[in-house]
C-alpha cells in the first residue's frame, strides 16, 4: 500500500478551485435570467365551452408583446423597458419587473386557434380561446361468423363522448 503525504496546501487548492466552480455556475445562472427575466403570471379558466387566459403585464405596451397560439399552446414573450434608466439623478430603488420576459403554457384540451379573441387593457391579456368539440365515437356492433362466411357490422343506437381522439375498440 502506498502512503501519500498529506499537503494542506493543495487542499486548500482543491477547495479555491471548488469555490471557484460555485461562482461560475451562479453568475451564468444570472447571466441567464437577465436573457428572460421574469415570467407573467398567469390565470387559466376552463369554461364550458372555451379557456380563458389571463396573463398579468403590468406596465408593458402592446407593441412589445408578442402572443403565438397553436392548437396545444400559448407562447407569450415580450419586454417591458425601463424608460426612466436615462434620468438617474441619485439614487433610486425599484421592485418593478424589466427586461424580457416569455412564458409558454400547454393548454389541457385543444383549442380553434383560427378563432380565438384578444383583449389588453390596463397591463391585463386576455385570450378567449374557443374549444374543439370532442368527436362522438360510434358503437359499432360486430357479429362474429364461421371462418367461411362473411362478417356484417351493424350500427347501434349508443352514441359515446370521448375526450380522447382515438376510435372506439370493437
Amino acid at each position: 500500500m502506498t502512503l501519500i503525504r498529506w499537503q494542506p496546501s493543495q487542499e486548500m487548492e482543491t477547495i479555491r478551485r471548488q469555490m471557484d466552480q460555485l461562482f461560475d455556475g451562479l453568475a451564468n445562472a444570472n447571466r441567464d435570467e437577465r436573457k428572460i427575466g421574469w415570467k407573467p403570471a398567469v390565470e387559466l379558466e376552463d369554461t364550458e365551452n372555451s379557456l380563458l387566459l389571463r396573463a398579468e403585464l403590468p406596465g408593458v405596451e402592446g407593441k412589445d408583446l408578442d402572443v403565438r397560439v397553436s392548437r396545444q399552446a400559448v407562447a407569450i414573450k415580450g419586454e417591458h423597458l425601463d424608460n426612466n434608466q436615462g434620468e438617474q439623478k441619485g439614487s433610486r430603488r425599484t421592485e418593478f419587473r424589466y427586461g424580457r420576459f416569455e412564458r409558454v403554457l400547454n393548454l389541457p384540451v385543444a383549442i380553434h386557434n383560427d378563432q380565438l379573441q384578444a383583449e389588453f387593457q390596463n397591463g391585463i391579456l386576455t385570450l378567449t380561446m374557443p374549444k374543439v368539440k370532442t368527436a362522438q365515437n360510434r358503437v359499432v356492433k360486430v357479429n362474429v361468423a364461421e371462418p367461411d362466411t362473411k362478417l356484417e357490422g351493424s350500427e347501434t343506437e349508443d352514441v359515446w363522448e370521448s375526450d380522447n381522439s382515438e376510435p372506439a375498440t370493437v
